[in-house]
């Protein structure tokens, strides 16, 4: 889950809002290496401080890079506010974090929203389930107050989860979608579109720098060009209620090696790799080296240096992702590839480019426009 946009260019905003994301592990890494983890929050504490921007109401927080790829940040729920870590996804758009009512396991590791507390809170009668590519859950719907950052929605519709599975030992609460009002499974109101509605920003946009050298925000109503080179290129939605775009074709040494037709690209900040079909993956992994090793594909470290850029082009610009970004290193020093099957079948040749992509480009999402702006981030 930014900018103002006028006539193809972005203008500078007083009224930024910048909210901070903490970079963590993927689940499945984090499941394995649980005890470093708990040593590592131990060690390192969430100590956020606020900095602003002299002559404007931009506020940065510092973030905590915890170890890997999904990145979540601070929200508050309810009157006096509870504070949450959720993940900022454009790839779903409901928002929910665990309830008291929660037994599962999962939920007793995180913070849970203790709605006795806040005088702003109303249930519902409905109840709702949501599986996602890495767990699953289920619960209850309520309106109650949500803050992120100098942002507030008032009655604003979330789901508060009673059983939780797959996200145990994860160092986040819940999830802040950000995708189209369409995408919800659900059928609540984002809250973006919450936000939106009532005033909070005059240009519905946001945007993501999941980078490393000013630290990972997630930016609404505006756009600070601080945070990437060059300019911004737009790429128009495939269809008005959805983050994907076509993509030209997928490249290495000037050779399509995918997407040699044009397909679809889904730009995910809740994916942590680079998601595609099984076959076209598996030619990938072949083509660069890499053998199977239970749920991975390994490769000699060496190769960071040696192998191409796999070139993505989307709408005539092609956009680099070097060996150093596609080849990451375990904890046990061995190297394996960021790219993985997209387990979801679909009629058509889909791709979802997730933080391993991200990382490297900054992304604006243009509601009003239905559109997403890419530039190399700094």
């Amino acid at each position: 889950m930014k900018w103002l946009v006028l006539l193809g260019l972005v203008a500078f905003s007083e009224c930024i809002v910048i909210i901070p994301l903490t970079k963590v592990k993927t689940m499945r890494k984090t499941l394995s290496e649980k005890s470093m983890l708990k040593n590592f929050l131990k060690e390192h504490a969430y100590r956020q401080s606020q900095i602003s921007s002299r002559g404007s109401n931009i506020t940065i927080h510092p973030l905590r890079n915890i170890m890997d790829m999904v990145y979540v940040g601070k929200i508050t729920i309810g009157t006096p506010p509870q504070e949450f870590q959720v993940v900022f996804d454009t790839g779903s758009s409901e928002l929910w974090v665990p309830s008291v009512f929660c037994p599962s396991s999962a939920c007793s590791t995180h913070v849970r929203f203790r709605h006795h507390q806040s005088s702003t809170f109303r249930p519902t009668q409905k109840t709702f389930s949501i599986t996602y590519g890495s767990g699953s859950m289920k619960g209850f719907l309520a309106y109650d107050t949500v803050r992120i950052g100098d942002l507030l929605s008032t009655d604003q519709e979330f789901g508060l989860s009673v059983a939780e599975y797959g996200f145990e030992h994860v160092p986040f609460d819940g999830v802040l979608g950000l995708n189209y009002p369409d995408m919800s499974f659900i059928r609540t109101i984002p809250i973006f579109d919450n936000l939106k509605n009532q005033g909070a920003f005059s240009e519905p946009v946001f945007a993501f720098y999941l980078g490393k050298a000013k630290g990972s925000v997630v930016m609404f109503g505006g756009v600070d060009h601080h945070y990437y080179k060059g300019e911004l290129n737009w790429v128009p939605l495939i269809h008005t209620g959805d983050w994907s775009v076509h993509m030209d074709r997928i490249s290495m040494k000037r050779k399509v090696i995918a997407c040699s037709g044009g397909c679809e690209a889904i730009v995910d900040t809740g994916t942590s790799l680079i998601l595609g079909p099984r076959r076209l993956v598996n030619s990938i992994q072949k083509l660069i080296g890499a053998t199977p090793q239970g749920s991975e594909h390994y490769i000699s470290c060496f190769a960071i240096y040696t192998l191409p850029s796999i070139i993505f082009t989307i709408n005539g610009i092609n956009y680099p992702v070097p060996a150093r970004a596609y080849i990451h290193k375990d904890s046990r020093g061995h190297c394996f590839t960021t790219f993985k099957e997209n387990t979801v079948r679909t009629s058509t040749e889909n791709w979802i480019l997730g933080a391993v992509f991200l990382r490297l480009y900054f992304s604006v999402y243009d509601r009003g426009n239905d559109r997403i702006g890419l530039a190399q981030a700094v």
